[in-house]
C-alpha cells in the first residue's frame, strides 16, 4: 500500500472512529438533512454538528446543498463504497503488515509531532520536517489548483502557521506555486 493510499485510508478511519459523526453518516444514510434537523436529532448544537460535517465533507463523504439560508447535508454513499473497493483489497490490508524500516521512522515522526490531525510544532530537524511536510502535502490532490487562500485554509486546519508551512512546501519542491496559484508536484526524492 503507497503512502497516499495508508494516509487516505487512517483519514476515513479516523472521521468514522467518531460516535458523532457515525451516527450523522446513519441519519444522512435515509435522507438529506439540514444542520438544524442533524442537531435536533442528536441533540447537539448547530456549530458542533457543521464541524463534524465538515470533517465528513473533506473526505467527499458528504455533499452539500443550499436552499436560500438553510444548508441539506446527504452522504455520499458511492465514495463510501469506492473507498472500500480501493483501499481495502485484501492485497493492500496484508501489505500494512509487511510495513517497515523507514516507513516505520516516519510514522513515529508523526505521531511524535502530531495529534490527531494537529501539528503539535514544526520540527527543527531538516529530516523531520520533511516527513511532516509530505504528510501535509498529502492534503493536497495532484492536477487540481488551489488559490493561495484555500492553501492557506488547508493548511491552518493543522497548524495556525500557515505562511511558513506554505513557503516550505514550495522550499522543499513539495509544491509549485506561480501568479498566486498552487499545485502539488510528485515527490522525486520519496518516489
Amino acid at each position: 500500500m503507497s503512502d497516499a493510499d495508508l494516509q487516505l485510508l487512517l483519514q476515513y478511519f479516523k472521521a468514522l472512529a467518531d460516535e458523532t459523526r457515525l451516527r450523522i453518516v446513519g441519519l444522512l444514510a435515509g435522507r438529506e438533512h439540514s444542520v438544524e434537523e442533524i442537531a435536533a436529532s442528536l441533540g447537539l448544537r448547530t456549530p458542533t454538528v457543521s464541524h463534524h460535517l465538515q470533517r465528513l465533507k473533506d473526505l467527499d463523504l458528504v455533499e452539500m446543498r443550499r436552499d436560500g439560508t438553510t444548508h441539506y447535508y446527504s452522504l455520499r454513499l458511492g465514495e463510501l463504497l469506492r473507498m472500500n473497493r480501493e483501499l481495502m483489497t485484501a492485497e493492500k490490508v496484508r501489505s500494512l503488515a509487511s510495513m517497515e524500516g523507514g516507513e516505520a521512522w516516519e510514522r513515529k515522526v508523526l505521531r511524535d509531532f502530531f495529534s490527531g490531525e494537529e501539528l503539535k510544532e514544526i520540527p527543527a530537524s531538516r529530516k523531520k520536517r520533511l516527513v511532516v511536510l509530505r504528510w501535509l502535502a498529502d492534503r493536497f490532490e495532484y492536477g487540481r489548483r488551489y488559490p493561495e487562500a484555500k492553501v492557506n485554509e488547508i493548511i491552518s486546519r493543522h497548524h495556525p502557521d500557515f505562511a511558513t508551512l506554505r513557503r516550505e512546501l514550495i522550499g522543499n519542491a513539495l509544491m509549485q506555486r506561480e501568479n498566486g496559484v498552487y499545485w502539488r508536484v510528485p515527490d522525486t526524492a520519496n518516489a
